[in-house]
């Protein structure tokens, strides 16, 4: 008996946290976005994730608004 509680229990608490993963809508508004500005060294293809995420919106999703800009003359800061 105690076998089927201790596992009905977890599946209980499992259901829970799965609804409350699938449900958890969050409305990011515009005008509170906050803007933050990334330097990449260079346009390569170790970037490709991050044009993705950009494009697709996930940054502004979660309330990031990004500006992507290239910095040049990285190799003579030394």
């Amino acid at each position: 008996m105690k076998k089927y509680t201790g596992y009905i229990l977890f599946c209980l608490i499992l259901f829970i946290i799965a609804c409350g993963v699938l449900f958890n809508s969050r409305k990011v508004d515009n005008n509170s976005l906050e803007h933050v500005k990334v330097s990449e060294v260079a346009h390569t293809i170790f970037y490709a994730p991050q044009y993705v995420a950009i494009e697709n919106g996930y940054f502004k999703e979660e309330g990031i608004d990004i500006e992507l800009i290239l910095s040049s003359g990285v190799d003579k800061m030394i």
